[in-house]
């Protein structure tokens, strides 16, 4: 694929493609989430932070997305 640019090759060599290791981070340090407590709505820690770790992996790709394109 070619950039605007019909003389330039497209790179994906960007900067902010490395904030897309956030989301895949995240969620491999188990002792953000090694607790019973506290209950949001009665569901426990691990259940709702697995919903905010979408929400984060959403959010990153969305920038990054937004700022290579």
């Amino acid at each position: 694929m070619t950039t605007g640019d019909p003389g330039r090759p497209r790179t994906d060599r960007s900067p902010w493609n490395w904030l897309l290791v956030v989301p895949i981070v995240l969620p491999l340090l188990t002792f953000l989430y090694n607790a019973d407590e506290p209950r949001l709505l009665g569901f426990p820690l691990f259940y709702w932070l697995q919903i905010a770790f979408i929400v984060v992996g959403v959010v990153t790709t969305t920038i990054v997305y937004r700022m290579t394109k």
